[in-house]
C-alpha cells in the first residue's frame, strides 16, 4: 500500500488572504498541522508557522532559526526583479539581517533614539496632524476614513520624529505602500525611500537637530552612514503601515460591532478595548519574512533542512486553537499575542510605544471630532488589499454631520 503524499505546498497569495484569512489559516492548519508547506511569488519555497508555541521557539532561537538571509538555499533560483526582494533581501545591512552582538547594539541604538523622544511632544505633534486631516474633510460630510486619514497620518508624524519636511510626507507613503506590497511597483518604492533617506542623512550630518536622526547619527557604536539609512528605512515601513492598518482595522471594529456601539461615544476605555482585540483577531502585520534555519532540524513534526526560509504566521499563531481553546474575543488586558513579534527581533518597546500613540490618538480624534460618524456602506463590502503580509482596509467610508473645521 502506498502512502498517502502530503497536500500540495499553499500559494501565499490570491484573494482568500485579502477575502477570509481566518478560514483560510483554519484549513491550512488541519490539513498540514503547525507548519505549513508554501510557495512565494514564483513557486519559491517557504514554511509557514501558525502554531503559537511553534512560532515562539523559532524567534526564541536565533542561533537554529537565524535572521541572516545569506543562509537561504534558494538564492540561485531568485532573479533579480524578484518582487519580494525588498522584503526578503541579500547582504542588506539592516537591523533586520544583523545577529548577534552587533544586532543587540544596533537595537540599543534604536531604541535610545526613540526612548527621547518626549512623550506629550509625540501626542502633540499626533493630534496637530490628525486635527488637519479631518479639518480638509470634515465639512464635506463624508470621507474614506482609510484614504483620507489612516494613510497618511503616521508617517506625517513619523517624518517629523525622523526631521523630514510635511512635503516630502505624500511621496514617502506611496513608496512605502508600493514596498510592502510587494507588486509591481515594490522596487521603485524601495528606490524612492532609500533616495529619501539618504538625503535626510546627509542633511543632519551637515545639521544636526532634536531628532530621530540626529540622535542615530550621534551614537558613539561607530554604525556607518549605509547601516542607519538602512535602519531608518526599516523604522519608517515597520512604523507606518502597520500603525494605518491598527487605525484603520481599529475603527471599523468599532463601526461594525455592536458590542462598541454603546460605548463608542462614551468614555476611553472601548478604544483600548477594540486597539487590543484588533492585535489578536485582525493584526495589521499577518505574516513575516523571515528566520533562515541554520542546520536541519524538526520543526511542528516537520523536516526543516539547513538554510530553508521560515516565515512567521503571527495571526496564525494569534488565533492557534491549542492557546485560545474557548475561540472567544480578547478585548481586555491579555497582550500575550504575536503582533509585535516575540525574541530579540522583536518591535523594540518605544517603536511598540510610539506606534500605540499614534493610533490611539488618531482613532480619538476622529470621534471626537466627527460625534455621529456611521459606516456610509453595508459592513460586508469592505474590502482589503490583497497582500498576505499586511492586513488593512482599501477604503473605509463614512458619513457624519458636516461641522466646521477647527
Amino acid at each position: 500500500m502506498s502512502p498517502v503524499p502530503d497536500p500540495a505546498p499553499v500559494p501565499l497569495g490570491g484573494p482568500r488572504f485579502q477575502t477570509d484569512p481566518a478560514e483560510l489559516y483554519r484549513e491550512m492548519r488541519r490539513d498540514h498541522g503547525a507548519v505549513v508547506p508554501v510557495v512565494l511569488d514564483g513557486d519559491v519555497p517557504a514554511h509557514l508557522v501558525l502554531g503559537y508555541r511553534e512560532l515562539h521557539q523559532v524567534t526564541g532561537d536565533p542561533q537554529l532559526f537565524s535572521r541572516d538571509s545569506d543562509l537561504w538555499n534558494q538564492w540561485d533560483a531568485i532573479p533579480d526583479d524578484w518582487p519580494l526582494l525588498p522584503m526578503i533581501g541579500r547582504k542588506q545591512p539592516s537591523i533586520l539581517y544583523t545577529v548577534g552582538e552587533r544586532h543587540r547594539e544596533r537595537a540599543a541604538m534604536i531604541s535610545d533614539a526613540l526612548e527621547a523622544v518626549d512623550a506629550f511632544e509625540l501626542r502633540s505633534h499626533a493630534e496637530k496632524f490628525a486635527d488637519e486631516l479631518i479639518d480638509a474633510v470634515c465639512s464635506k460630510g463624508e470621507t474614506d476614513l482609510i484614504g483620507d486619514y489612516a494613510a497618511l497620518l503616521p508617517v506625517r508624524v513619523l517624518a517629523t520624529l525622523y526631521g523630514f519636511s510635511d512635503e516630502q510626507g505624500p511621496g514617502l507613503v506611496t513608496a512605502l505602500n508600493d514596498m510592502i506590497n510587494g507588486r509591481e511597483g515594490a522596487l521603485e518604492g524601495q528606490r524612492h525611500l532609500a533616495l529619501s533617506m539618504a538625503q535626510l542623512l546627509a542633511d543632519r550630518k551637515q545639521t544636526p537637530a532634536d531628532d530621530v536622526v540626529s540622535r542615530m547619527l550621534a551614537d558613539p557604536s561607530g554604525f556607518t552612514d549605509e547601516e542607519i539609512a538602512q535602519d531608518l528605512m526599516v523604522m519608517m515601513a515597520a512604523g507606518h503601515q502597520p500603525t494605518a492598518d491598527w487605525i484603520g482595522n481599529s475603527l471599523r471594529l468599532m463601526l461594525t460591532d455592536d458590542r462598541f456601539a454603546a460605548s463608542l461615544f462614551g468614555g476611553r476605555h472601548s478604544v483600548a478595548e477594540a486597539m487590543n482585540e484588533v492585535l489578536w483577531e485582525d493584526t495589521p502585520t499577518q505574516n513575516v519574512a523571515g528566520r533562515w534555519a541554520s542546520r536541519d532540524t524538526q520543526l511542528g513534526g516537520r523536516r526543516i533542512r539547513a538554510g530553508d526560509l521560515v516565515l512567521l504566521g503571527l495571526q496564525g499563531a494569534n488565533s492557534d486553537p491549542q492557546v485560545r481553546t474557548d475561540g472567544s474575543a480578547l478585548t481586555g488586558g491579555n497582550n500575550a499575542h504575536f503582533s509585535f513579534g516575540h525574541g530579540e527581533h522583536r518591535c523594540p518597546f518605544p517603536a511598540q510605544e510610539v506606534a500605540e500613540v499614534i493610533a490611539r490618538t488618531g482613532i480619538e480624534v476622529v470621534l471626537d471630532r466627527l460625534p455621529d460618524i456611521d459606516l456610509a456602506v453595508p459592513a460586508g463590502s469592505l474590502t482589503r488589499r490583497p497582500s498576505p503580509w499586511l492586513r488593512g482596509l482599501t477604503e473605509l467610508p463614512v458619513t457624519f454631520t458636516p461641522v466646521p473645521a477647527s
